[in-house]
């Protein structure tokens, strides 16, 4: 049995688009690519058929691995909850005591995160230890370098 996969409601939004786009655009154009590789004759030797070809595998694998993500997904609403705990979908300002200074990450799904974009995995070291504490909250974090110690500034569901 297949697990749930939790997401923001951006993110799911946006394996839609994606699925449409390849549905819609992509898989007709890549049909078109192989019929006509097809009409340049021998196909044993037609790189562009073989170009094709691969690209219509890998159109049809993506398609399906977003239809079985979507199927799955459970989209996390925050609209209606107080800021008062780190949740899935929280964005968080902690302040790091050794640095001395401010970060704000965005607690998002495995597919979405991107630590460049301050977004972590909420089964990521620091995403975990966050989740369920409160504004104000010292949380103590084992990274890969030791440990790290966050104050919670502010949450913010967004």
């Amino acid at each position: 049995m297949s697990h749930s996969v939790p997401m923001t409601k951006e993110s799911f939004e946006t394996l839609q688009e994606d699925l449409k786009r390849l549905i819609r655009e992509e898989r007709p154009r890549v049909i078109q690519d192989i019929a006509e590789a097809r009409s340049h004759g021998d196909l044993s030797e037609n790189a562009e058929y073989d170009a094709a070809k691969h690209r219509q595998s890998f159109i049809e694998g993506r398609i399906a691995e977003l239809q079985d993500k979507l199927a799955r997904a459970y989209v996390v609403d925050l609209s209606n909850l107080k800021p008062d705990k780190v949740v899935f979908g929280s964005t968080v300002t902690l302040y790091d005591t050794a640095a001395d200074e401010e970060c704000t990450y965005k607690i998002v799904g495995e597919d979405e995160a991107d630590i460049k974009l301050g977004k972590i995995s909420c089964t990521s070291p620091v995403g975990k230890a966050l989740i369920g504490h409160k504004l104000d909250d010292s949380v103590k974090v084992k990274v890969p370098s030791g440990l790290k110690e966050y104050e919670i500034v502010d949450i913010k569901y967004v």
